[in-house]
């Protein structure tokens, strides 16, 4: 269930799309659920922002129900009988409350089966239950439950019960949509509330079970900003947690940001305040220094990223040493065993093996061959002020420090260009091409100049 407005987040974004752990909170509960059933069994129910929320999770290959009107979770199946009536079981998942497993959907699914119950709630003991709905057992230790009763309904000897209801359900399919339009709207919002069905069974003599989580907080929501960034640290602990149990070293783990798909091999090494963001893949062997931002990027194994890198959508080859503070942009391809340095930009390039660019150079639309030597200060100049254009610079190339190369040009193998040149035409393999002024001095001129401006001044 996708449709809500999440008011309390004071937000003009729809709830589920707010991000934790580097995406969308209705996308973790999607990706449950597809470990769970197929996703062509999967059906989101939307409401508010409709068309936003299909956008942002439509690669998933899951099924949409429009909730028109938003008048409540017992509405929201209402709106989805026609997709969802032909099935055995529903199991109704909150599309706020990230942190479920898909373990814990199976084994609520299997319960309901082997009770063969009608409907079957998930609970969870809170030691602050306060605002959920309390779980009313049929006897002390009986898996039949007799009520759910709302926070501002309970008396004083029900508020003491801990165990609450989580939103999370299983139902026969056939009775759901029998019974569920003896849901009423006579409550103080005028809605229809699914965990009303449990007294419409009882009163149909139907069977309603409990199964209660070992992990409370597996099945909490993001109902404020607080308690979203509650799940969202909960989340990349848990993440660390398991990078750490597959063998990489993560120093200070609470001072990370690595989100729910990042991929690390073994023995590489994270140090602190490092954040690895979106789908980024890190290979084995490799060492990411403090204060590094890498986002939706693949690394090989034993990689270099010194402090203070920036890297977004950019792929780096096996050995390749990064930094400090190189800033590689989208596009950017590092080959085996290259170096990118200190204050280097690159967008839209490719570096070749062994390539070095270690100091001060922007390397933008480019193609760079195995074996260059990038000087310090190097610039492409790639952009006319109306059209990108590529540099080429082949195989074995020497470009000398401070040189400024016009796009487009190509710059062959073996070819040397002298520092502080500006290279606007092609220069030929092996060849050495100068592109600055002939240095001409004029002696004494500063000692003349200096006496000039005290005359002037007395």
């Amino acid at each position: 269930m996708a449709a809500g407005k999440g008011t309390r987040l004071k937000s003009k974004h729809p709830k589920v799309l707010h991000e934790i752990g580097g995406k969308p909170i209705l996308a973790h509960v999607i990706a449950t659920a597809v470990k769970v059933v197929p996703a062509q069994n999967v059906f989101v129910i939307v409401g508010h922002e409709a068309e936003r929320v299909r956008e942002a999770v439509r690669a998933t290959g899951v099924n949409f129900v429009l909730q028109a009107e938003q008048r409540g979770t017992g509405h929201a199946l209402m709106a989805a009988r026609e997709a969802l009536s032909g099935y055995d079981q529903v199991l109704v998942l909150s599309g706020d409350a990230p942190l479920i497993t898909a373990e814990t959907v199976r084994k609520l699914s299997d319960f309901h089966r082997g009770q063969k119950a009608t409907m079957t709630l998930l609970s969870a003991d809170l030691d602050n239950p306060y605002g959920y709905g309390r779980v009313i057992r049929k006897g002390a230790r009986g898996v039949e439950v007799q009520a759910i009763v709302e926070e501002k309904s309970a008396n004083r000897r029900q508020k003491r019960i801990h165990e609450i209801n989580s939103g999370f359900y299983a139902f026969d399919g056939h009775a759901l949509y029998e019974y569920i339009d003896r849901l009423s709207t006579a409550n103080p919002h005028g809605e229809y509330y699914l965990t009303d069905m449990a007294a419409v069974f009882q009163r149909a003599r139907k069977k309603v079970v409990a199964i209660k989580t070992a992990d409370a907080g597996e099945i909490l929501g993001s109902n404020t900003r607080a308690e979203m960034m509650m799940l969202d640290a909960r989340l990349r602990l848990a993440k660390c947690r398991e990078l750490l149990d597959a063998g990489v070293t993560i120093f200070y783990p609470h001072t990370c940001v690595i989100d729910s798909d990042v991929e690390v091999g073994a023995d590489t090494v994270i140090e602190p305040f490092v954040q690895l963001l979106g789908s980024t893949k890190v290979g084995a062997d490799c060492r990411i220094r403090s204060y590094s931002v890498i986002g939706n990027s693949v690394l090989g194994n034993g990689v270099t990223v010194r402090p203070g890198t920036i890297m977004e959508d950019s792929r780096i080859g096996a050995g390749a040493v990064l930094g400090p503070y190189s800033h590689l942009r989208p596009g950017s391809e590092v080959g085996e065993g290259a170096h990118v340095g200190n204050f280097v930009e690159t967008k839209k390039i490719k570096l070749g093996k062994g390539s070095k660019a270690n100091h001060l150079s922007y390397l933008g639309d480019a193609e760079i061959g195995e074996g260059v030597n990038i000087g310090a200060g190097t610039i492409t100049c790639n952009y006319d002020g109306v059209n990108k254009h590529k540099t080429v610079i082949e195989d074995g190339v020497f470009i000398g420090s401070d040189s400024t190369l016009v796009a487009p040009v190509k710059i062959g193998r073996g070819a040397y260009v002298a520092a502080a040149s500006c290279i606007t035409d092609d220069v030929p393999a092996d060849a050495l091409a100068f592109g600055r002024a002939r240095q001409s001095v004029k002696e004494g001129w500063a000692r003349a100049k200096r006496e000039a401006q005290k005359e002037k001044h007395r």
